[in-house]
């Protein structure tokens, strides 16, 4: 299974990072707006939220899926 991001207005790296930015950091939704808007990408907090309850779950999957095992070298 692959990420869908059609039907999206924004890119995936964008949806990614913000995704990325609000796992990896404690940060809030309005937070995450202000950094995008100080970087020129004007996104409301509700549509970063939505992407978090949409992606997150397939993004940790992918990673899980993709990680080492205990017995490789």
């Amino acid at each position: 299974m692959s990420i869908s991001y059609k039907r999206h207005r924004f890119p995936a790296e964008i949806i990614s990072y913000c995704v990325w930015l609000y796992y990896t950091f404690p940060l809030s939704f309005r937070d995450i707006q202000k950094m995008m808007l100080y970087r020129g990408i004007e996104v409301t907090y509700e549509a970063i939220r939505k992407w978090c309850r949409k992606f997150a779950q397939a993004y940790a999957n992918h990673i899980r899926r993709h990680r080492p095992k205990p017995a490789d070298k």
